[in-house]
Protein backbone atom coordinates (compact mmCIF):
# COMPACT_ATOMS: atom_id res chain seq x y z
CA UNK A 1 0.00 0.00 0.00
CA UNK A 2 1.10 3.52 -0.65
CA UNK A 3 1.24 6.09 1.87
CA UNK A 4 -1.69 8.42 -0.09
CA UNK A 5 -3.93 5.03 -0.78
CA UNK A 6 -7.40 6.79 0.03
CA UNK A 7 -8.67 4.01 2.46
CA UNK A 8 -8.26 3.36 6.46
CA UNK A 9 -6.68 0.39 7.31
CA UNK A 10 -9.31 0.09 10.28
CA UNK A 11 -12.14 0.08 7.92
CA UNK A 12 -10.67 -2.27 5.71
CA UNK A 13 -9.71 -4.81 8.46
CA UNK A 14 -13.35 -3.79 9.72
CA UNK A 15 -15.37 -5.71 6.70
CA UNK A 16 -12.25 -8.39 6.15
CA UNK A 17 -13.27 -10.02 9.87
CA UNK A 18 -17.03 -10.04 8.75
CA UNK A 19 -16.52 -11.35 5.11
CA UNK A 20 -17.55 -14.85 6.00
CA UNK A 21 -20.97 -13.14 7.40
CA UNK A 22 -21.49 -11.20 3.88
CA UNK A 23 -24.00 -13.84 2.15
CA UNK A 24 -25.78 -14.87 5.03
CA UNK A 25 -28.65 -12.95 5.14
CA UNK A 26 -29.64 -13.68 8.68
CA UNK A 27 -26.08 -11.76 9.59
CA UNK A 28 -24.61 -8.12 10.28
CA UNK A 29 -25.13 -7.81 6.53
CA UNK A 30 -29.02 -8.47 6.33
CA UNK A 31 -29.91 -4.76 5.97
CA UNK A 32 -27.65 -4.72 2.45
CA UNK A 33 -29.71 -7.57 1.57
CA UNK A 34 -33.11 -6.11 2.21
CA UNK A 35 -32.29 -2.84 0.65
CA UNK A 36 -30.51 -3.98 -2.37
CA UNK A 37 -33.75 -4.63 -4.22
CA UNK A 38 -34.75 -0.96 -3.86
CA UNK A 39 -31.47 0.36 -4.82
CA UNK A 40 -31.40 -2.14 -8.17
CA UNK A 41 -34.98 -1.10 -9.30
CA UNK A 42 -34.06 2.21 -8.64
CA UNK A 43 -30.80 1.98 -10.77
CA UNK A 44 -32.21 0.29 -13.09
CA UNK A 45 -35.24 2.57 -13.92
CA UNK A 46 -32.94 5.35 -14.63
CA UNK A 47 -29.81 3.31 -16.16
CA UNK A 48 -31.16 0.30 -18.09
CA UNK A 49 -28.43 -2.64 -17.25
CA UNK A 50 -29.02 -4.77 -20.05
CA UNK A 51 -25.49 -4.75 -22.50
CA UNK A 52 -24.14 -2.07 -20.52
CA UNK A 53 -20.54 -2.60 -18.73
CA UNK A 54 -20.61 -1.49 -15.24
CA UNK A 55 -18.23 -0.89 -12.73
CA UNK A 56 -19.46 -0.99 -8.48
CA UNK A 57 -16.96 0.74 -6.38
CA UNK A 58 -16.71 -0.49 -2.82
CA UNK A 59 -18.16 -3.57 -4.02
CA UNK A 60 -17.63 -5.55 -0.67
CA UNK A 61 -18.55 -9.14 -0.54
CA UNK A 62 -20.83 -8.52 -3.90
CA UNK A 63 -24.50 -8.30 -3.07
CA UNK A 64 -25.14 -5.69 -5.97
CA UNK A 65 -22.54 -6.29 -8.32
CA UNK A 66 -23.63 -9.35 -8.52
CA UNK A 67 -27.54 -8.86 -8.87
CA UNK A 68 -26.58 -6.26 -11.95
CA UNK A 69 -24.86 -8.84 -13.88
CA UNK A 70 -27.85 -11.03 -13.39
CA UNK A 71 -29.93 -7.70 -15.22
CA UNK A 72 -27.59 -8.15 -17.91
CA UNK A 73 -24.60 -6.48 -17.26
CA UNK A 74 -21.29 -6.64 -17.59
CA UNK A 75 -20.06 -5.79 -14.19
CA UNK A 76 -16.13 -5.15 -12.29
CA UNK A 77 -16.35 -4.99 -8.87
CA UNK A 78 -13.41 -3.07 -6.82
CA UNK A 79 -12.31 -3.14 -3.14
CA UNK A 80 -9.48 -3.37 -0.52
CA UNK A 81 -10.87 -5.39 1.76
CA UNK A 82 -9.17 -8.80 0.21
CA UNK A 83 -11.25 -10.93 2.25
CA UNK A 84 -14.60 -9.12 0.96
CA UNK A 85 -13.18 -9.66 -2.51
CA UNK A 86 -12.85 -13.35 -2.09
CA UNK A 87 -15.93 -13.90 -0.80
CA UNK A 88 -17.32 -12.07 -3.40
CA UNK A 89 -15.53 -13.93 -6.22
CA UNK A 90 -16.66 -17.34 -4.57
CA UNK A 91 -20.31 -16.59 -4.35
CA UNK A 92 -19.55 -15.77 -7.88
CA UNK A 93 -18.32 -18.96 -8.68
CA UNK A 94 -20.79 -20.85 -6.57
CA UNK A 95 -23.58 -18.90 -7.87
CA UNK A 96 -23.22 -19.62 -11.80
CA UNK A 97 -23.31 -15.64 -11.99
CA UNK A 98 -22.32 -14.32 -15.53
CA UNK A 99 -20.64 -11.87 -16.60
CA UNK A 100 -19.11 -10.28 -12.98
CA UNK A 101 -15.28 -10.11 -12.01
CA UNK A 102 -13.63 -8.50 -8.81
CA UNK A 103 -10.51 -6.69 -8.22
CA UNK A 104 -8.54 -5.09 -5.80
CA UNK A 105 -8.07 -1.88 -6.70
CA UNK A 106 -8.63 1.89 -5.78
CA UNK A 107 -10.97 4.22 -7.61
CA UNK A 108 -8.22 6.13 -8.04
CA UNK A 109 -6.12 3.84 -9.59
CA UNK A 110 -8.41 2.79 -11.72
CA UNK A 111 -9.44 5.78 -12.76
CA UNK A 112 -6.16 6.36 -14.11
CA UNK A 113 -5.59 3.02 -16.04
CA UNK A 114 -8.99 3.25 -17.35
CA UNK A 115 -10.70 6.59 -17.87
CA UNK A 116 -13.78 6.58 -19.78
CA UNK A 117 -14.76 3.14 -19.64
CA UNK A 118 -18.04 2.33 -18.13
CA UNK A 119 -21.61 3.22 -19.10
CA UNK A 120 -22.56 3.48 -15.36
CA UNK A 121 -20.72 3.44 -12.01
CA UNK A 122 -22.14 2.83 -8.31
CA UNK A 123 -20.50 3.69 -4.73
CA UNK A 124 -23.31 2.63 -2.63
CA UNK A 125 -22.68 2.69 1.08
CA UNK A 126 -18.82 3.30 0.52
CA UNK A 127 -17.95 6.92 1.26
CA UNK A 128 -18.54 6.81 4.44
CA UNK A 129 -15.77 4.70 5.05
CA UNK A 130 -12.91 6.82 3.30
CA UNK A 131 -10.70 9.42 4.53
CA UNK A 132 -11.06 11.45 1.53
CA UNK A 133 -14.80 11.08 -0.28
CA UNK A 134 -14.51 13.96 -3.03
CA UNK A 135 -11.32 12.13 -4.18
CA UNK A 136 -13.39 8.88 -4.61
CA UNK A 137 -16.51 10.83 -6.19
CA UNK A 138 -13.77 12.63 -8.42
CA UNK A 139 -12.73 9.01 -9.78
CA UNK A 140 -15.96 7.57 -10.65
CA UNK A 141 -16.64 10.50 -12.46
CA UNK A 142 -13.45 10.19 -14.41
CA UNK A 143 -14.30 6.57 -14.75
CA UNK A 144 -17.41 6.64 -16.65
CA UNK A 145 -18.11 7.51 -19.88
CA UNK A 146 -19.63 11.02 -21.07
CA UNK A 147 -23.15 10.75 -20.79
CA UNK A 148 -22.76 8.18 -18.36
CA UNK A 149 -24.76 7.23 -14.85
CA UNK A 150 -22.66 7.51 -11.78
CA UNK A 151 -24.99 6.08 -8.10
CA UNK A 152 -24.02 7.14 -5.01
CA UNK A 153 -25.72 5.96 -1.54
CA UNK A 154 -24.35 6.84 2.17
CA UNK A 155 -25.73 8.56 5.53
CA UNK A 156 -26.94 12.63 6.20
CA UNK A 157 -24.81 13.75 9.34
CA UNK A 158 -27.36 15.43 11.79
CA UNK A 159 -29.14 14.48 15.21
CA UNK A 160 -31.51 12.44 13.21
CA UNK A 161 -28.90 10.14 11.38
CA UNK A 162 -26.93 10.10 14.71
CA UNK A 163 -30.29 8.41 16.69
CA UNK A 164 -31.37 5.90 13.83
CA UNK A 165 -28.31 4.85 11.91
CA UNK A 166 -25.85 4.89 14.77
CA UNK A 167 -27.44 4.43 17.97
CA UNK A 168 -30.62 2.65 16.53
CA UNK A 169 -29.16 0.41 14.11
CA UNK A 170 -25.91 -0.76 15.68
CA UNK A 171 -26.94 -0.12 19.55
CA UNK A 172 -30.70 -0.87 20.37
CA UNK A 173 -31.48 -2.76 17.20
CA UNK A 174 -28.77 -4.64 16.94
CA UNK A 175 -29.02 -4.46 12.97
CA UNK A 176 -25.34 -3.89 12.29
CA UNK A 177 -21.37 -4.11 14.11
CA UNK A 178 -21.28 -1.52 16.56
CA UNK A 179 -18.73 0.72 15.34
CA UNK A 180 -19.77 0.29 11.71
CA UNK A 181 -20.52 4.11 11.21
CA UNK A 182 -18.12 6.96 12.55
CA UNK A 183 -20.45 10.27 13.12
CA UNK A 184 -18.13 12.69 11.79
CA UNK A 185 -17.58 10.90 8.53
CA UNK A 186 -21.20 10.78 7.91
CA UNK A 187 -21.72 12.98 4.52
CA UNK A 188 -24.80 16.12 4.36
CA UNK A 189 -26.30 16.17 0.94
CA UNK A 190 -24.97 19.56 0.46
CA UNK A 191 -22.01 18.15 0.71
CA UNK A 192 -21.99 15.10 -1.77
CA UNK A 193 -23.50 17.94 -4.06
CA UNK A 194 -20.39 19.82 -3.80
CA UNK A 195 -18.57 16.60 -4.42
CA UNK A 196 -20.01 16.04 -7.53
CA UNK A 197 -20.56 19.66 -9.22
CA UNK A 198 -16.59 19.76 -8.41
CA UNK A 199 -16.36 16.51 -10.45
CA UNK A 200 -18.34 17.80 -13.25
CA UNK A 201 -21.19 15.66 -12.55
CA UNK A 202 -24.78 17.14 -12.85
CA UNK A 203 -27.40 15.67 -9.75
CA UNK A 204 -30.19 14.51 -11.05
CA UNK A 205 -32.35 12.54 -8.52
CA UNK A 206 -32.15 11.98 -5.41
CA UNK A 207 -33.93 9.58 -3.06
CA UNK A 208 -34.06 8.60 0.56
CA UNK A 209 -34.18 5.48 2.02
CA UNK A 210 -36.22 4.65 5.50
CA UNK A 211 -36.99 1.82 7.54
CA UNK A 212 -39.57 0.65 10.37
CA UNK A 213 -38.34 -1.27 12.72
CA UNK A 214 -41.36 -2.85 14.08
CA UNK A 215 -42.21 -4.31 10.40
CA UNK A 216 -38.64 -4.74 9.37
CA UNK A 217 -39.48 -3.26 5.98
CA UNK A 218 -37.65 -0.60 4.00
CA UNK A 219 -39.32 1.49 1.04
CA UNK A 220 -37.78 4.59 -0.52
CA UNK A 221 -39.50 8.05 -0.31
CA UNK A 222 -38.02 12.15 -0.50
CA UNK A 223 -36.90 12.05 3.12
CA UNK A 224 -32.99 12.19 2.84
CA UNK A 225 -32.88 12.67 6.52
CA UNK A 226 -31.30 9.71 7.07
CA UNK A 227 -29.97 7.10 4.47
CA UNK A 228 -29.86 8.89 0.56
CA UNK A 229 -29.11 8.16 -2.79
CA UNK A 230 -27.77 10.48 -5.58
CA UNK A 231 -27.94 9.68 -9.14
CA UNK A 232 -25.41 11.97 -11.30
CA UNK A 233 -24.71 11.92 -14.41
CA UNK A 234 -21.75 13.07 -16.44
CA UNK A 235 -22.53 15.70 -19.45
CA UNK A 236 -22.54 14.22 -22.88
CA UNK A 237 -20.22 16.46 -23.88
CA UNK A 238 -17.11 18.33 -22.83
CA UNK A 239 -18.99 21.82 -22.65
CA UNK A 240 -21.46 20.42 -20.52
Amino acid sequence: MTPTLNADPAELAKFSDLAHRWWDKNSEFRPLHDINPLRLDWITGLCPLAGKRLLDVGCGGGILADSMARKGAAVLGIDLATKALKVAQLHALEAQTPNVEYLEISAEALAAQQPGSFDAVTCMEMLEHVPDPSSVVKACADLVKPGGWVFFSTINRNPKSFLFAIVGAEYVLNMLPRGTHEYGKLIRPSELAHYCRSAALDLQKTRGLEYNPLTRRYWLSDDTSVNYMFATQKPATAGG
